[in-house]
């Protein structure tokens, strides 16, 4: 009984996380890494993979290409137990105008093997999560009353999520459904609203229990 105890509080425990620090001319910049896991491999693809999303995110802002770009990026840990950790990666960027622009990028990773899960793969294989999902998300537009730019059909099959207090957020970059105004429109989900199509050995799965 007291092994048992013992694997379920190891299972609890978050990963260790250090934030880095870049400081540059027109560049402020915070992303995390993990630390001290024990294994090198699975340390090395997850601060591989946050490292490259971060670059990206500095790329698709026209950092540093675009002299007049200022950017501003930090991150935000939604998930760091069970064996899963779920982050935000957040990049403002400035080059002029009315208003900079902010994009976020999510990740959701198994601390254990190191993969860095896709929204399908959180669910059974064959399963119409896409149509499950939009369902949820339409009634809650009109609940909410949220005013759109575009016609609200259906979710993007890698639509943006992240993994947080036992919910799947689903949400949507600035202007992919309405106005600048509103931000990121974020949609929390249930897991247990969903449990009959999710995966059980991925990240919603080790949410339920």
């Amino acid at each position: 009984m007291r092994d048992m105890d013992q694997d379920l509080e190891l299972e609890h425990q978050p990963v260790s996380i250090q934030t880095y620090k870049v400081l540059k001319s027109k560049l402020n910049l915070l992303y995390p890494a993990v630390i001290h896991m024990n294994s090198p491999k699975v340390q090395h693809t997850i601060n591989t993979t946050i490292v490259d999303a971060v670059n990206q995110q500095l790329h698709d802002q026209g950092y540093p290409h675009n002299p007049s770009t200022d950017v501003t990026a930090y991150y935000e840990i939604k998930t760091n137990e069970r064996r899963v950790l779920s982050l935000s990666l957040i990049n403002y960027a400035f080059s002029g105008g009315a208003h900079g622009n902010t994009i976020q990028k999510s990740l959701t990773f198994s601390t254990e093997t190191g993969k860095n899960y896709t929204l399908s793969e959180l669910f059974k294989p064959g399963s119409d999560y896409v149509a499950r999902l939009s369902a949820m998300i339409a009634d809650e537009i009109k609940r909410r009353e949220i005013p759109l730019l575009v016609e609200f059909t259906s979710i993007r099959p890698d639509q943006d999520f992240y993994v947080a207090d036992k919910s799947l957020v689903i949400y949507f970059q600035l202007y992919e459904l309405a106005a600048y105004v509103y931000g990121f429109l974020y949609f929390p989900i249930s897991v247990y609203a969903l449990q009959d199509i999710i995966a059980e050995d991925g990240p919603l799965g080790k949410m339920m229990y």
